[in-house]
């Protein structure tokens, strides 16, 4: 059997364009906060998967759930701000 792997182009060419740009990587760093409290409750979720969860597992969840209003809470309330100081309204 002939393997056809090498008849076929690269599906994604590697470019000089595939480098995430500064604005991106300041969207990343202002989300981070939100990111690590939805990582914080998928943590405490992927715990009780296989068992009954105790009072402490509860405990846990609950404060992930408000760290992670919390977050976005906050990360709305700055873009809020980002928005209404920019004159013109523009965002």
């Amino acid at each position: 059997m002939k393997s056809i792997a090498a008849l076929h182009d690269v599906v994604t060419p590697w470019s000089d364009g595939l480098e995430p740009s500064d604005a991106e990587l300041d969207a990343i760093e202002r989300e981070m906060p939100l990111i690590e409290a939805r990582v914080a409750l998928l943590d405490a979720q992927i715990t009780v998967l296989d068992r009954t969860p105790s009072v402490l597992d509860e405990r846990r969840i609950r404060r992930a759930r408000r760290k992670v209003l919390a977050a976005r809470r906050a990360l709305t309330n700055r873009a809020a701000v980002v928005r209404v100081s920019m004159p013109g309204g523009a965002a």
